[in-house]
């Protein structure tokens, strides 16, 4: 059994794997990284598992650190980390390598293998990120925005009047109340946004029919209207991951 860690801005998504895929995954706080709890968390996720090696992947530097000592010290054995030095199955078309995050790269390891490339990654995160793995096979960039929740909460805390509010499909357009109006606002101003910016890559490689995964928090709902989605993937960012890992194991 492998435990998997994506460590990302807000959530550490955690996987729990044999060599056919993911078994299990649960959503934890990053913060827990900085407050000791999170050996607390994996434990009681983990349960009497054996677990033959962790893997992870990190866009925190600070919960890194503290993701290499703990997970070697909790299963006495290093972690295996990606990176662009450990990366598997794609290269890197890209100026400087190391400033790609790793979840990004292990997006891209998924989607060559198992979507093949071409092929584009629409990760629905803090931020929404576009990975792109080109024709050759390769990294080959992409594009950040902000998350859709990561808008929503700014607005709040900006403002003096807008409140912070859970986000769920609106039908109508025509907002009735402030929270209605924002709703609206986010989920349909954000699905042009993913809209358009697809439009664009296709523009850019010339080609129409390009596959487009889309994972993470919001993915299901956004993608729903957006025909240019070719389908979700959840666990997209932990297929890669464990991709890299058993190929390491190797």
């Amino acid at each position: 059994m492998y435990l998997l860690l994506d460590i990302g801005n807000t959530h550490t998504h955690a996987g729990l794997a044999n060599h056919d895929g993911i078994l299990d995954q649960i959503d934890l706080p990053t913060q827990a990284w900085k407050n000791a709890s999170m050996p607390f968390l994996l434990q009681g996720f983990c349960q009497e598992k054996r677990i033959e090696q962790a893997a992870f992947c990190s866009v925190v530097p600070q919960a890194s650190e503290q993701a290499r000592e703990m997970l070697a010290r909790l299963w006495k054995k290093p972690p295996f980390e990606l990176t662009c030095q450990t990366l598997w199955k794609v290269g890197i078309d890209y100026p400087i390598p190391s400033s790609v995050g790793a979840d990004r790269l292990a997006n891209a390891i998924a989607l060559a293998h198992y979507y093949g490339f071409p092929s584009v990654g629409v990760d629905f995160g803090t931020a929404v990120t576009f990975d792109i793995v080109n024709a050759a096979g390769n990294y080959a960039g992409g594009i950040i925005a902000p998350g859709l929740a990561t808008m929503t909460t700014y607005l709040h805390e900006k403002t003096a009047q807008l409140p912070c509010i859970e986000i769920w499909e609106m039908p109508s357009v025509v907002g009735k109340s402030t929270a209605d109006a924002m709703r609206i606002g986010a989920v349909h101003g954000y699905r042009g946004l993913i809209k358009e910016l697809i439009k664009e890559i296709k523009n850019e490689f010339q080609l129409e029919h390009l596959p487009f995964i889309a994972t993470g928090g919001y993915s299901k709902m956004i993608s729903e209207k957006i025909p240019d989605i070719t389908c979700v993937d959840p666990e997209l960012t932990l297929k890669g991951l464990l991709l890299a890992l058993l190929h390491s194991r190797s």
